[in-house]
């Protein structure tokens, strides 16, 4: 007797968001589990794109950070490269030099960063603030003017900052990252109360927070999962928003991936360390029902890539 699957369908489905101008991406869309096209549509591939910063990383470790030793002083270079050389999907710029406790860069600064990358890329951008709650909102008013007519995404709204953000996504076009503190009620409520702004809600991302591995995996996983079974299960509007997993800035913040092999032999290479890290925590995300992720390493991004084709041999595309 021939094994017959069980197969769970449900009712909701997941937002399809579509961004970028010249070159567009689309991700989102799907009414399964992720990767489980047996049971029912997975129309887009995750995707995944490439960090680059407005200013040199001073906290990266040598192993992702000698990849961009020729580019990273300049964001412009960096972009070119990152969709000329290793063939981007995206881009993601982090304007970390805003940042009070950086080099406070001004949003004017942040913008002509914005319009300087813009005009060398064709593929879709992300622009992130610098993680500042006072300082984002400026930065991303400013930067949302620049990349006005583009059809970016931008972020991340917070519940102490989201009205501001929220007001420059809509006044220029772009989509929202609404970020909340790994709390599945937290995150509902953010996308709640910037749609109750005017913003559509199929215009919203959410991005419940990401962990390493190793560091809250776990608690990051089973967040982002029950906002899934949500969105799907329950058809809530306010949580079938896709899932944003910004999986590199953390997995490359911790010892595992940065200690150097000299000071603790027995871990190996901290540069196959590092990248393995970056790729697990990914993958991790990915199944916990991430739409898009923001990464690193070249090899790593290369491994996620060759992950996701092989979840998706069976179904998608």
């Amino acid at each position: 007797m021939a094994y017959v699957a069980q197969k769970e369908n449900f009712p909701g489905k997941v937002f399809e968001v579509t961004f970028g101008t010249d070159t567009k991406a689309v991700f989102g869309g799907q009414n399964a589990l992720p990767f489980y096209a047996f049971e029912g549509s997975i129309p887009n591939r995750p995707l995944i794109a490439y960090e680059i910063q407005d200013i040199t990383p001073d906290d990266w470790p040598e192993a992702v950070s000698s990849v961009y030793k020729d580019v990273s002083h300049d964001p412009v270079a960096w972009a070119r490269f990152s969709q000329d050389e290793l063939k981007a999907k995206a881009i993601a710029l982090r304007l970390i030099g805003t940042h009070p406790d950086r080099e406070d860069r001004t949003p004017a600064e942040a913008a002509k960063a914005v319009r300087d990358v813009l005009a060398v890329i064709k593929v879709p951008l992300i622009i992130l603030g610098s993680n500042s709650i006072e300082k984002d909102g400026p930065v991303l008013i400013a930067a949302a003017e620049a990349a006005s007519g583009r059809n970016c995404i931008i972020g991340k709204a917070q519940e102490a900052n989201y009205k501001t953000i929220a007001a420059a996504a809509m006044a220029n076009n772009h989509k929202l990252i609404a970020m909340s503190e790994l709390d599945v009620n937290l995150a509902k409520q953010l996308n709640i109360l910037i749609s109750q702004m005017g913003l559509d809600k199929e215009r919203i991302i959410t991005d419940p927070m990401c962990s390493a591995l190793g560091y809250g995996i776990e608690y990051t996983y089973s967040v982002s999962e029950r906002i899934r079974l949500a969105a799907l299960a329950q058809s809530d509007p306010a949580m079938q928003q896709p899932m944003l997993g910004d999986a590199g800035m953390h997995a490359w913040k911790v010892k595992e991936s940065s200690a150097p092999e000299s000071d603790i032999p027995a871990w190996g290479p901290e540069k196959e360390r590092g990248i393995a890290w970056e790729a697990v925590t990914a993958g991790a995300v990915l199944l916990a029902g991430a739409d898009i992720l923001i990464m690193r390493h070249p090899e790593a991004v290369s491994s996620v890539e060759k992950f996701i084709d092989e979840l998706m041999q069976d179904g998608g595309r």
